[in-house]
């Protein structure tokens, strides 16, 4: 069964491949281009050539590696050749990425962390409400004074695409507030440490499994509570785990992505900003079509949060952010970044006159 992180990828490049990236640069852009071609070296009419890995469970017949094959055609007319490689396994291909293999590789924001602790921050716990700050913050990386922070060493950040909000999916509808959660069983990812410190924050139970086995054990009562995005409802069955008393937190606790990693050295500058700004242009398709998936959902599996609980669950996740912060986790600027965001469209929130995070 497919995990909620790869069909989130699968989703964003369905989108690409329908409408939302029928690539067509303006003037400036392909001046930028030309400028980057020049920084590189290449002949007019010379293909820049570089090879992308694409994480997809189905292979190269999987919606992913089909998206990005329309995508390649459209890279064509700018004398960009990317060849693509399926892999059915995200940790594989994040090796392949190290080894030198790819050139640049497409992961779940969680995975992209080890290669960009900045970037990898944006799918920090509660640090962006919803996805008009996730709209701000990507406009926001766009911006050319940013270009230090998305690179790390030899690798870097050449694309944030959104991929919705991740919200609890419980088994019983009384897990409404932090304190109903303690000693319940929580399923996290046990490639992502910091997981297992939140959950263990608020007295509950940490269950490590990996991206593919999570939602069954959630359908099968093995645990309580499941961190997924929307669209994991209906492809992968949540409404199974949730039957009979259960339902849906109806407050997001991440806002999730997927991310485009590179070799430094195989982009440079120019290109970088050229992509990370044409990536900025495709929100709205991918906002109004994850917008349609939660639409699916109906309205009885909703659980209320009453604005109590909300400040509680917003204290927990500004406590778990700084903790987490500390220990190296979690990158100080981006978090940062994603406070100024917040209180610039909620400047009553009780954080906006504090100084810590």
């Amino acid at each position: 069964m497919a995990s909620p992180h790869t069909l989130l990828i699968a989703f964003i490049f369905t989108l690409l491949s329908a409408n939302s990236w029928a690539l067509a640069l303006t003037e400036s852009q392909e001046k930028q281009l030309q400028a980057a071609r020049a920084e590189m070296g290449l002949k007019d009419g010379e293909p820049l050539k570089r090879h992308i890995c694409l994480w997809d469970l189905s292979g190269q017949s999987g919606p992913v590696f089909n998206g990005a094959t329309n995508l390649r055609l459209d890279l064509l007319r700018y004398n960009i050749d990317i060849s693509l490689e399926a892999f059915t396994n995200e940790g594989v291909m994040v090796a392949s990425l190290k080894n030198g293999h790819c050139d640049a590789a497409l992961m779940s924001g969680f995975r992209a962390r080890q290669f960009n602790r900045f970037t990898g921050t944006i799918d920090a716990i509660g640090g962006l409400p919803d996805l008009e700050h996730m709209k701000t913050l990507l406009r926001t990386l766009a911006h050319p004074n940013l270009g230090e922070h998305m690179v790390s060493n030899k690798y870097q950040t050449l694309a944030v695409a959104p991929a919705g909000a991740a919200y609890l999916f419980v088994d019983d509808k009384r897990l409404n507030s932090l304190a109903q959660a303690a000693g319940k069983k929580v399923a996290v990812l046990d490639f992502d440490p910091g997981q297992s410190k939140l959950v263990t924050h608020i007295g509950a139970a940490p269950v490590s499994t990996t991206l593919a086995t999570a939602p069954n054990l959630f359908n099968n009562g093995t645990v309580n509570i499941l961190p997924a995005p929307l669209i994991a409802y209906e492809v992968l069955e949540l409404y199974k785990g949730m039957s009979p008393d259960g339902g849906i937190v109806n407050y997001p606790i991440v806002q999730l992505t997927a991310q485009l990693i590179a070799h430094t050295d195989k982009f440079p500058p120019a290109i970088a900003s050229l992509i990370r700004e044409v990536a900025a242009d495709s929100f709205t398709s991918i906002q109004t079509a994850l917008n349609k998936e939660s639409d699916k959902i109906p309205q009885r599996w909703w659980i209320e949060v009453s604005a109590h609980n909300q400040q509680e669950y917003d204290s927990m996740m500004r406590a778990a952010r700084l903790k987490l912060r500390e220990t190296g986790y979690y990158d100080a600027t981006m978090l940062s970044i994603m406070k100024r965001i917040r209180c610039s469209q909620d400047p009553q929130r009780p954080e906006c006159s504090q100084e810590t995070e």
